[in-house]
C-alpha cells in the first residue's frame, strides 16, 4: 500500500513537473528573435501566403490561447471536435460524454507537427531515440566499468602515486565541460590520429553500404560515447574510491582478514558487493542525465539523436520538435528517478518510501 501511495504522489509530482517544463519552454521560446512564419514561407513570400500560415499554425492568437490549445492537444483527457477529421488527427481511443460539436476524448497525447518538415513529432521523436539511448548506454557502459576499476585500484593503495593520480584525473574530467571534451576527443582521436586509431570525426551507429546494405558500425560509437562518458567516469572512480575505502576499514573485513581468506576473495565478496549499492543507484540516475547530456555531443559528432534534432530545430524556431523532445526528456528524468527510489529500497532496506 505504501509503495502504490508513494508511485500515485511522484506521478503527481511528476505532472506538476512536466506542465512547469510545458509554460516554460513556451513562453521562452516566443521571445526568441525570429519568426517562423517568415523561414517557412521564404523571404519573398507576400503578405496573403504569411498570414494563411500563421492561421494555420494557430501562431495569430494571443499566446495564452496558444498556451492552452497545445496543452489540450497533449493531454491524454482533451475537448476536441467531434467530426472524422479530428478523430483521425488525435487518434480517439474513447469519447467521452454526449456527441455534439465538442467531447471530452481519451486519446493519445499529440505533439504536433514539425514546422519545418510536416512530419509527426512523435515519429520523429520514435527516429531520433534508438541513437541516443545508444549512446547514453555506450557511455554509461565505459564510465561504470572504468570507473569501478580505477575507483578500486585507488583504494587498494590509498595515498599512493597512483591514488593520487587516478583522483587528480578524474577531478579533470569532472571540470572540463562535456562539449570542449568532445571536440578535443574529437579532433585528435578522430581527425588527427584517425589513420592511427581507425575511428571517424562523424559517422552513425548504422551506415549504408552500396553493395552490403545497412550496416551496424560499433566503432563510430566509441568516440561520442567517451567524450559523453567522462563526466560520470570521473564521478564513480571517486564515488568507487571513497566507498571502497569505508567498507576496507570496517570490523567483517578485519575478521575475513584474521581468518586466513585472501586478498583477492576479500574484495570480491566481501568488499566490494558492499561498496557498490552507491555506486549503482549513482549509475542508474546517471542515465537520464547522460541522456539530456548528449545534445552537444550528437551535434559536435553529427551523431543521429533526439541532442542533434533538438538543437537543429531550435535553430529552424521548429517550436513543436523543440517542445516534444523537452517533454519526452523530462518524462524520462521522472521515469527514471521513481525506478532510482524504488531500487534504494531493494538495495538498503532501511530506505522507507515517503
Amino acid at each position: 500500500m505504501k509503495t502504490v501511495s508513494f508511485l500515485l504522489k511522484r506521478l503527481a509530482h511528476g505532472l506538476l513537473i512536466l506542465l512547469g517544463v510545458v509554460v516554460t519552454v513556451f513562453f521562452l521560446f516566443n521571445v526568441l528573435p525570429g519568426d517562423p512564419v517568415a523561414m517557412l514561407a521564404g523571404q519573398r513570400s507576400d503578405l496573403s501566403t504569411r498570414e494563411a500560415i500563421t492561421k494555420e499554425l494557430g501562431l495569430d492568437k494571443p499566446l495564452p490561447v496558444q498556451l492552452l490549445y497545445y496543452v489540450n492537444d497533449i493531454s491524454p483527457l482533451g475537448i476536441h471536435a467531434a467530426d472524422s477529421v479530428t478523430q483521425a488527427k488525435y487518434e480517439y481511443t474513447k469519447m467521452l460524454g454526449f456527441p455534439g460539436e465538442k467531447v471530452l476524448a481519451w486519446k493519445t497525447p499529440y505533439l504536433r507537427r514539425s514546422f519545418q518538415s510536416n512530419k509527426n513529432v512523435t515519429d520523429i521523436l520514435v527516429d531520433h531515440f534508438p541513437g541516443t539511448l545508444w549512446l547514453a548506454g555506450a557511455a554509461m557502459l565505459i564510465a561504470s566499468i572504468v570507473g569501478i576499476l580505477f575507483g578500486v585500484f585507488a583504494a587498494l593503495k590509498p595515498h599512493s602515486f597512483l591514488d593520487h593520480a587516478l583522483i587528480s584525473t578524474s577531478i579533470l574530467g569532472i571540470s572540463v565541460p562535456s562539449f570542449v571534451a568532445a571536440i578535443l576527443i574529437a579532433m585528435t582521436f578522430g581527425f588527427y590520429w584517425s589513420h592511427y586509431t581507425g575511428l571517424n570525426l562523424t559517422g552513425q551507429l548504422f551506415e549504408i553500404d552500396p553493395f552490403e546494405g545497412r550496416q551496424l558500425e560499433l566503432k563510430n560509437l566509441i568516440l561520442p560515447a567517451f567524450a559523453l562518458g567522462i563526466r560520470p567516469l570521473a564521478i564513480i572512480t571517486q564515488l568507487t574510491r571513497s566507498s571502497m575505502v569505508d567498507v576496507l576499514s570496517q570490523d567483517y573485513i578485519r575478521t575475513a582478514k584474521a581468518k586466513g581468506l585472501s586478498k583477492r576473495s576479500i574484495i570480491q565478496k566481501h568488499a566490494l558487493k558492499n561498496a557498490l549499492n552507491p555506486v549503482i543507484t549513482a549509475v542508474s540516475g546517471w542515465l537520464a542525465s547522460l541522456m539530456a547530456g548528449a545534445f552537444f555531443i550528437e551535434y559536435i559528432f553529427n551523431w543521429k539523436g533526439l541532442g542533434s534534432v533538438t538543437l537543429r530545430a531550435v535553430e529552424n524556431l521548429d517550436f513543436p520538435v523543440v517542445m516534444g523532445a523537452t517533454l519526452f526528456i523530462a518524462f524520462l528524468f521522472i521515469l527514471i528517478n521513481i525506478l532510482v527510489d524504488l531500487l534504494y529500497t531493494v538495495l538498503d532496506p532501511r530506505v522507507k518510501l515517503s
